[in-house]
């Protein structure tokens, strides 16, 4: 169960790093109407998530 959640945290880190660098570079999905401000700290936020999945993955195997 805990590698799971491990691989699972890892893909939604990359599924958030996709959604909200599009919308960074093009204004996809979101149009921007959040701010490029709440993007980037949504970018920090998935590189956070996926490095500390990567990070308990590695420690489980």
């Amino acid at each position: 169960m805990p590698k799971a959640l491990a691989i699972l945290g890892m893909a939604i880190a990359v599924l958030m790093l996709v959604m909200f660098g599009l919308d960074v570079l093009v204004g996809i999905p979101f149009g921007q109407s959040a701010g490029v401000v709440t993007d980037v700290g949504f970018l920090i936020a998935a590189a956070l998530l996926g490095y500390m999945s990567w990070h308990t993955l590695r420690e489980i195997l």
